[in-house]
C-alpha cells in the first residue's frame, strides 16, 4: 500500500522504487531489533512447550481446548493463528520459560 503510493506519486522509476523498497526494510528491521520472538515460528514456540511441559501440564498452565482435547501440534496452530489472545499467552509463556 505504501509502495503504491509512492509509486503513484513519482512514477514507476527502478531507482525510488528500490531506494524505497531498502528503506522500508531497514525500518522494519529496526522494529525487531528488540523482539525475542524475531526469527521463531510459531510451530517451534508450541513444539518446545510441548515438549517441555507435555499436552497435560500445558493444558493446565494456559486452559485453551486445543492443549487439552485435540492435542496436535497442528490443531494447536491452526487455532493459534485465529486467536491473538491466545497466541499471546503461548508467546509469553515460551519467553518465560526459556528466555530468562
Amino acid at each position: 500500500m505504501i509502495l503504491r503510493a509512492a509509486m503513484q506519486r513519482f512514477g514507476s522509476h527502478n531507482l525510488i522504487r528500490n531506494s524505497f523498497i531498502i528503506y522500508l526494510a531497514l525500518c522494519m528491521a529496526d522494529q525487531q531489533k528488540n523482539n525475542p520472538l524475531h526469527g521463531i515460528t510459531l510451530e517451534k514456540i508450541v513444539t518446545d512447550l510441548q515438549a517441555h511441559y507435555g499436552w497435560e501440564q500445558l493444558g493446565s498452565l494456559i486452559r485453551i481446548d486445543c492443549f487439552n482435547n485435540n492435542q496436535s501440534i497442528k490443531s494447536s496452530l491452526n487455532f493459534l493463528r485465529r486467536m491473538p489472545w491466545a497466541r499471546k499467552k503461548v508467546e509469553d509463556l515460551f519467553l518465560d520459560t526459556f528466555h530468562k
